[in-house]
Formats: structure tokens, C-alpha cells, sequence
């Protein structure tokens, strides 16, 4: 996907550059997620690890080490060529994957919006979830 930007001339339309994820261990997490996505960890960036999406955003993990990590949700719109290689590194991780947010179909996946998708947790229990379609926005 090409950038709308570069560097020297700013932004034309809102983008979400980078979103801060709090990990208890940011090289566990961030190795985890890269390893699922197929993607690589990049080099530390102050008290940031960065996993890039290759869409101009990153994922930048923080260690969060006085107070318990809040788990948040993180849905990730992947290729459907690349989806069953994902869900086999899941299984090959021995994480439980779902075919929903609350987790009651475990080791199953959704074909919500003519796609696929399904829902696992990171080392710190948040809610990922890939798919390989964006959800029908009214």
C-alpha cells in the first residue's frame, strides 16, 4: 500500500501513524505478534520495541512493569493468502484460537463478511484478532 504522505510534505488525511501496546515483557510480546503476523521486530525506538504493519503504522510495545497490563483488543486486517499460515503458527505456538470475541468456539475461525477471522490472546491477554475481510460498516 503506498503511503498518502511523505515525510517532508505532512499528511493529507488522518492516518493512525502508531498505537503503544503495554506488555509486562515488550521483546515476548512483540517477538509473539510478529512471529503470528509473519513480520519482524524492529530496532528499539526509546522504550519502544515497534513491529511494523507495513501500512505506515506500528505496533510500538512498552514495558509496563509498576501495575497489571489492561487488556485491550487489536484487530488486524491480513491477506487471505496469508491466513492459514497464521492460523498454523497459532497451533504450532499451542495457542487457542476462536471463532469469537468471547472465546466459547475455541479451535474453530468465522466467516464474517464473506471472509475469515478468528480471535487468540497475546502473552498479556489481550484480544487479537486477524481477518481477512473489514467488517460492513453501516
Amino acid at each position: 500500500m503506498l503511503s498518502q504522505h511523505t515525510p517532508e510534505q505532512g499528511v493529507t488525511t488522518v492516518q493512525l501513524n502508531h498505537t503503544a501496546v503495554y506488555a509486562t515483557d515488550r521483546s515476548l510480546s512483540a517477538e509473539f505478534m510478529a512471529a503470528i503476523l509473519g513480520l519482524e521486530v524492529g530496532a528499539p525506538f526509546g522504550p519502544f520495541l515497534p513491529v511494523d504493519l507495513g501500512n505506515g503504522v506500528t505496533l510500538d510495545y512498552y514495558e509496563k512493569r509498576d501495575e497489571p497490563v489492561q487488556a485491550q483488543h487489536y484487530a488486524f486486517l491480513v491477506p487471505d493468502a496469508q491466513f492459514d499460515s497464521m492460523i498454523g503458527r497459532l497451533q504450532t505456538l499451542d495457542v487457542t484460537y476462536y471463532a469469537d470475541p468471547n472465546h466459547t468456539e475455541p479451535g474453530h475461525i468465522n466467516r464474517l463478511f464473506g471472509g475469515r477471522g478468528a480471535y487468540f490472546d497475546d502473552p498479556d491477554g489481550h484480544n487479537m484478532e486477524i481477518m481477512t475481510r473489514p467488517y460492513a460498516r453501516p
